[in-house]
């Protein structure tokens, strides 16, 4: 047994390591932020309660972290990262009050580290890891409103909830599993308790103002949403293709994991009470939202693609554990550890291998050089900054993102042209035979890409 004093030291170490490998090898071995990072810091230059694409909350911390850091690469890096162990952190406190063992406690939040949503995806801060937090916090505050009845864990339950949802909609997976959990329990005991509005009340509030976004906005991100899971291309064939498909690929992301639990366990007796309210929890909290998402497949033909599934593996480690926690055998610990060492370095090592050896990659964008061959051109040909910047999110929201004055991005001016001053500069990035032809300014091209310069000479 591992004394209590050392696993705390160990889990801090854990996180400090993940934390400074995953922020500093994309730092090093990529050239250019990810697309979703680059695309997110694009929206970020005036924020909205939502976008075409998503609902704001992803936009809404990179647009932060560029008030704290600027155009320095890492600090996106890290901000994935941060995200990611604080979730560890969540999940840990769960764990030791569900185990009642810290060195079990411990197993639980390392086998994590076997799924490669939770290391080698992660520099790439997206919707799906904007939702790991306030996935573990509305698991965590479920559970405690459900123990304690405390009136500050249900109003924190039901603002973590409306946080997640306006991460990404597909958190509401996760909040019909923990419905479904009370009215379990409501149908169970036959007493309804009046605190249950507590978190829907807070939920709505939080949610209010991208609801009324959404309504101004013809429900644009719902109708993106529900394009990339080709709903529109369904056949009767694919009722049956996309969940067998979805199935396989969830037990290839998981093989790791489960290599590695079996590593600690002297059989596979699995323990199941259902009296155990810990045991119900946990079910309805990882595999209900899960079963969801195969259900949603069957019935609609949805393509589900796998890394929508980021958050929905985060209590895997401790549903495990504690289900199988009269098998664990800590006499494996060792050769438990140095699997998860491996695993652990491995991961980094073949993110670098592959960022390093592979060309062609978004990440190898020379984004920084045609900011600066850009900045360069504009400053012969103009006094004034900067200010506008016209084009797709990938290279106009690059440009954004690099240049000294950082530039407000948009997609096409002519809906906003009301609200938008345009005495500043303005670049349009796009095709270059089109533009070469309409350009009113400077015209050039760089990466078959024509960017046209309007500015004060």
């Amino acid at each position: 047994m591992i004394a209590k004093k050392n696993i705390t030291l160990i889990f801090n170490l854990l996180l400090l390591t993940h934390l400074f490998i995953w922020t500093l090898v994309p730092f090093f071995s990529n050239k250019n932020l990810p697309l979703d990072v680059i695309e997110a810091l694009a929206w970020s230059t005036h924020l909205d309660w939502g976008w075409d694409k998503h609902p704001p909350l992803s936009v809404f911390f990179p647009g932060i972290f560029y008030q704290l850091f600027g155009n320095q690469d890492w600090a996106y890096y890290l901000l994935s990262q941060i995200f990611i162990i604080f979730s560890f952190v969540v999940i840990f406190k769960l764990a030791k009050e569900f185990l009642k063992n810290e060195t079990y406690a411990l197993i639980s939040v390392f086998l994590l580290e076997g799924i490669y949503f939770y290391n080698f995806t992660t520099p790439e801060f997206n919707v799906n890891v904007c939702q790991i937090p306030f996935w573990s916090l509305t698991v965590y505050y479920s559970w405690r409103s459900f123990k304690n009845d405390k009136i500050h864990n249900w109003i924190l339950l039901g603002l973590f909830a409306g946080l997640g949802v306006l991460s990404k909609y597909l958190f509401v997976y996760l909040l019909i599993g923990v419905k479904l959990f009370f009215i379990y329990y409501l149908k169970k005991n036959k007493k309804f308790n009046l605190k249950y509005f507590i978190p829907i009340i807070v939920f709505l509030l939080v949610l209010s103002p991208h609801l009324n976004w959404l309504v101004e906005n013809d429900y644009k991100t719902i109708t993106y949403g529900l394009k990339r899971t080709s709903l529109e291309s369904s056949t009767l064939l694919n009722h049956f293709m996309y969940p067998l498909k979805f199935i396989f690929d969830q037990i290839v992301t998981l093989l790791p994991f489960f290599i590695l639990l079996s590593l600690i366990l002297k059989n596979f007796k699995f323990k199941f009470n259902q009296r155990d309210e810990k045991s119900i929890f946990l079910i309805f909290v990882t595999f209900v939202p899960i079963l969801l998402m195969t259900i949603t497949s069957l019935i609609f033909a949805a393509n589900i693609r796998t890394m929508w599934m980021v958050p929905f593996y985060l209590f895997f480690g401790l549903f495990f554990i504690y289900h199988f926690k009269n098998s664990i055998n800590l006499n494996f610990l060792k050769r438990f550890m140095f699997s998860f060492l491996f695993i652990f370095i491995l991961s980094p090592v073949t993110y670098l291998y592959i960022s390093i050896s592979i060309d062609g990659k978004r990440t190898d964008y020379p984004g920084k050089e045609i900011a600066y061959l850009v900045q360069n051109r504009w400053d012969k040909n103009f006094v004034n900054s900067i200010a506008i910047i016209v084009g797709d999110e990938w290279v106009a929201g690059n440009l954004s993102y690099h240049l000294q004055s950082r530039p407000q991005w948009f997609n096409n001016l002519e809906p906003k042209l009301k609200n938008i001053k345009l005495n500043g500069g303005v670049i349009y990035v796009g095709n270059a035979d089109i533009l070469k032809t309409v350009c009113p300014g400077e015209f050039g091209s760089i990466k078959n890409q024509g960017i046209c310069m309007i500015g004060i000479r």
